[in-house]
């Protein structure tokens, strides 16, 4: 029996004519060709191998047993995979949220720092609904550049203590690292150089016997999974009263850490993220976290920059450094403690050189001072403090001050007569509580006639304090018996006016 057959009309390629008795074809999304694949896999593997040590360390700065924030990663990779905004962002415990946690936990103890964590997730869930993400338009490029390069420093020292007071093998072995890292992509990108530096460096400690410290020697790694429980506290309003402050804290400087490094991967991918979604996900995974009895965290800028470097771009990554980062401890744990520190900091090393924007170095002689003046305080206070978030915020106070301050003396008053010989003060420019302060000055009250024109039509009323000012000086005028006639207010600008004028004294 013959089937019968079925022409297409001008296929555009050979698989344009399909036969009816077959089903259609399903379309592979695009990300999970085998090479992609690939690639997140790899990409996941490394940020879970460096993120072992570096968690061990953070937990040991919160108070808690290591155990915990390698719990804290797990759960915070695996919610945040599928509910962040930002693909390939890697989120786990992290220093910035572990030095706000850490005097709770040193005076109440785990049980409050987990119902602190639980109350700063919702916080962050209800600062995503409030739109606390559209503030990052406000962040000027300075302030982007000042975080990106207190950062490099940030990742660099933290280095140190694994390269003071070591073995002397430790320094041949990370420059052997840097070198490897270097020279493999010049052969080939199907693996991760930071990957092969850690497969090598730790082969020869294995086999060369060779003496130096390892992951094995940052703390106990763990040899189950966490499980699911309520913050064993009375729920009273003194436990708010206890809790409260940190959990702010912790929502607060989660969100900044977070939403700042979504920007930078947005610029070194050139590709979108939904900031909202990216609050909102973190405060759910800080919620779940707290449930699992973790430390809380947010996003971990080495960690992200090492998963990009390696090629990660979706949350597959995401979710593969967490999961992996817990088999490989779990597991695998003898063979993860045999990793030698050097390669890690070799890896780290490497993030911290090629974070490091240095063409904002090179640039600074052609820089407007305010700028210059803007980073650096971001660059200062981040390194002082060692809190990304508080540089960030004492970045974007000082560029609002002097963005307001060089605005303030664009304002020009020009006086001229008109055709009934009443002098006009024509005033240009925007009025707002910086530049229209010293308006009140630019009037002459003693010698002026009986009849005065202020004439606001080439500028703007932004706020109060401006029709705060047009009042005095109408009232200045008014004390000599004279008359001022302000004129040309439209749209917004006199709406602001009428509804405020005479309502400030």
């Amino acid at each position: 029996m013959l089937l019968p057959q079925t022409r297409a009309t001008a296929p555009a390629d050979k698989d344009a004519t399909i036969s009816p008795l077959l089903p259609p074809r399903r379309t592979r999304p695009a990300w999970l060709t085998p090479r992609l694949v690939r690639t997140e896999v790899l990409a996941g593997l490394v940020v879970a191998l460096a993120l072992i040590p570096e968690v061990i360390s953070f937990s040991v700065l919160a108070g808690v047993d290591p155990r915990v924030g390698l719990f804290t990663s797990l759960t915070m990779s695996v919610v945040i995979a599928f509910t962040g905004g930002r693909p390939g962002m890697i989120t786990a415990a992290a220093g910035a949220t572990a030095v706000v946690i850490a005097p709770l936990v040193q005076e109440h103890g785990v049980e409050y720092l987990v119902a602190a964590v639980v109350l700063g997730g919702l916080a962050q869930m209800l600062l995503a609904a409030a739109g606390i993400a559209r503030l990052m338009r406000f962040v000027p490029r300075s302030v982007m550049v000042g975080f990106v390069n207190a950062l490099a420093v940030l990742i660099l020292s933290a280095q140190l203590p694994q390269l003071v007071g070591v073995p002397w093998p430790v320094y041949p072995m990370v420059a052997g690292g840097l070198l490897i890292i270097q020279l493999v992509p010049r052969w080939t990108t199907a693996v991760p150089a930071p990957l092969v530096a850690i497969a090598v460096l730790t082969l020869v400690t294995v086999v060369g016997g060779v003496d130096v410290p390892d992951v094995g020697d940052q703390g106990a790694l763990p040899d189950g999974l966490p499980a699911l429980a309520v913050p064993d506290v009375p729920f009273t309003w003194e436990t708010l009263r206890i809790i409260g402050p940190y959990a702010l804290g912790l929502a607060f400087v989660g969100l900044m850490e977070s939403l700042m490094t979504a920007k930078l991967v947005d610029d070194l991918t050139d590709t979108p993220s939904d900031k909202t979604r990216e609050s909102w996900g973190l405060g759910a995974a800080n919620v779940v976290t707290g449930f699992f009895g973790g430390m809380g965290g947010c996003a971990m800028i080495g960690q992200t920059m090492i998963n990009v470097r390696s090629g990660g771009r979706t949350r597959l990554s995401t979710f593969l450094a967490g999961t992996l980062l817990v088999v490989l401890a779990v597991l695998l744990g003898d063979v993860v403690a045999a990793i030698p520190m050097a390669a890690l900091v070799a890896v780290m090393v490497l993030v911290a050189l090629t974070t490091f924007d240095w063409h904002s170095v090179r640039t600074l002689p052609r820089m407007p001072r305010s700028e210059t003046a803007v980073m650096v305080a971001t660059v200062v206070v981040t390194l002082v403090t060692r809190n990304l978030a508080l540089g960030v915020g004492v970045g974007v106070v000082a560029a609002c001050v002097l963005f307001a301050r060089r605005v303030a003396h664009l304002v020009t008053v020009t006086r001229s007569t008109d055709e009934h010989g009443r002098p006009v003060y024509a005033v240009h420019g925007a009025l707002f509580f910086a530049s229209s302060n010293d308006l009140v000055h630019q009037f002459s009250y003693a010698d002026d006639p009986a009849e005065v024109v202020v004439d606001l039509s080439d500028a703007h009323v932004w706020d109060a304090s401006t029709v705060a000012v047009l009042d005095a000086i109408t009232h200045k005028y008014a004390a000599r018996g004279k008359t001022a006639t302000i004129v040309g207010l439209e749209g917004h600008s006199a709406d602001r006016f009428e509804r405020h004028t005479g309502q400030l004294d």
